[in-house]
């Protein structure tokens, strides 16, 4: 990451509005950037004034006006209920009611079934996910704590930056996009590994129309470059456009 990119980062680390990327090449910076601690002590403390003036206190005559109000609000009575009527008409209304709840709930014990098994599929389902997202974190914070990580930057076209961060030991990196706009309706972002001799080798796909991912890539280590290109959904087997964002590995 540049020096300029760098001492950017101080007011977005200050806010906590920074990826995990940026989050740890910040951190590396400023503990021998004796200029960007200062500045980071400032935002903080002037972010902790700001908090102070908020009133989260009811006024103390909101009471008072509360009860006033009730007070003078006419209360209305209960709405008369009608006489039953204890007829023959009545019984055999009681009679048809009783049949069709009693139809009523064999029904709703069906559908109650049918939506236990949908919502039993949706809780394996979520389980997958959340056991997918756990591995890939765990994934993410070994490679981020990695003694050899080297991160990189680099600007996007149009605005956004491209940030990987790479572990030879881990033999595997996070790559970080985040685009000021998306890449168009039925288009996605397409990462690229490169190398002087050879055609790019397609490293994966952001999906269609999102502007920003961090995603685990295996393998960039040992490879020349890392290049982004805008592509029809599902990705192409070659770069088919130009390159928004590009940097060295080496």
């Amino acid at each position: 990451m540049t020096t300029t990119d760098i001492h950017a980062l101080v007011g977005a680390y200050a806010l906590d509005a920074v990826d995990d990327l940026e989050r740890v090449s910040f951190e590396r910076h400023v503990a021998d950037c004796e200029a960007c601690r200062a500045e980071l002590d400032e935002l903080r403390e002037t972010a902790s004034r700001l908090a102070d003036s908020t009133w989260s206190i009811p006024p103390p005559r909101l009471r008072t006006d509360v009860m006033a109000a009730v007070g003078r609000t006419r209360q209305l009575p209960p709405a008369e209920s009608a006489r039953p009527v204890a007829d023959a008409r009545a019984v055999s209304r009681w009679r048809r009611f009783t049949a069709g709840a009693a139809a009523a709930g064999i029904l709703a014990a069906g559908v109650g079934a049918a939506s236990w098994a949908v919502q039993e599929q949706r809780v394996q389902d979520a389980d997958k996910s959340a056991e997918s997202a756990r591995v890939q974190q765990n994934r993410t914070q070994s490679i981020l704590s990695a003694g050899d990580l080297v991160v990189r930057t680099a600007p996007m076209i149009g605005g956004g930056r491209l940030t990987v961060a790479s572990s030879a030991t881990q033999a595997a990196s996070v790559v970080s996009l985040r685009a000021d706009k998306g890449p168009g309706a039925d288009r996605t972002f397409q990462m690229w590994t490169l190398r002087d001799a050879g055609d790019p080798v397609s490293a994966g796909v952001i999906g269609t129309g999102k502007q920003a991912a961090a995603v685990v890539v295996d393998g960039v280590p040992g490879n020349d470059g890392f290049a982004v290109t805008v592509e029809p959904a599902g990705g192409s087997l070659q770069p088919t456009s130009e390159i928004v964002a590009q940097l060295d590995l080496i």
